[in-house]
């Protein structure tokens, strides 16, 4: 059995480690990355520039989830109007043709924006794992000074490279304030 299934298996999210600023919070996230961790977040009072790409974060999947709920709200708006005035409910109106598509522009326009809105709010959520109500990392030791003052390094228990002394002894070595426990 690894010591990934062994952490997990005993109830173990990761180790977190207390910063007291920004800067060694964003070594510390380097370092770790160029260590081979790839299973970390980091906790901050607020935004710390850079620090999205040095735990990794590269880009996110909610622009293709807009663009595909554009493209089937406009393709949606244009079908609707047109089943609904030249297949449904033919109405001849001063001779115009039946299929007068720039009219349907409009509501074509109107419905590609709003489902590309919603395929935005719910993709959003599906992929942040939303709503969530508590996560593991609520329990660890001090926690609640990541919304004031303080600056958090997670590594999870589901990194391949996890070892719970190894990255206890490579979190200290960073310069951490403290590396406690996080329990699932």
């Amino acid at each position: 059995m690894s010591a990934t299934h062994e952490a997990t298996s005993s109830g173990t999210y990761g180790l977190i480690a207390e910063f007291r600023d920004p800067e060694p919070l964003l070594d510390a996230a380097k370092q770790a990355y160029r260590a081979g961790f790839r299973h970390m977040d980091a906790y901050t009072p607020y935004p710390v520039e850079g620090l999205a790409q040095a735990v990794g974060f590269r880009k996110n999947g909610v622009a293709p989830l807009v663009f595909i709920g554009g493209v089937l709200g406009a393709i949606g708006g244009f079908a609707m109007q047109h089943i609904a005035s030249v297949i449904h409910y033919p109405y001849d109106v001063g001779g115009k043709p039946f299929f007068s598509w720039p009219a349907f522009i409009p509501v074509t326009f109107e419905l590609m924006v709003l489902v590309a809105a919603f395929a935005c709010f719910g993709g959003m959520l599906a992929l942040n794992g939303l709503p969530r109500p508590h996560h593991p990392v609520f329990n660890a030791k001090r926690f609640e000074r990541a919304s004031n003052d303080r600056f958090f390094l997670c590594i999870e228990a589901a990194d391949p490279h996890y070892d719970p002394e190894r990255v206890r002894a490579f979190l200290e070595g960073l310069g951490a304030v403290e590396v406690s426990e996080v329990k699932e």
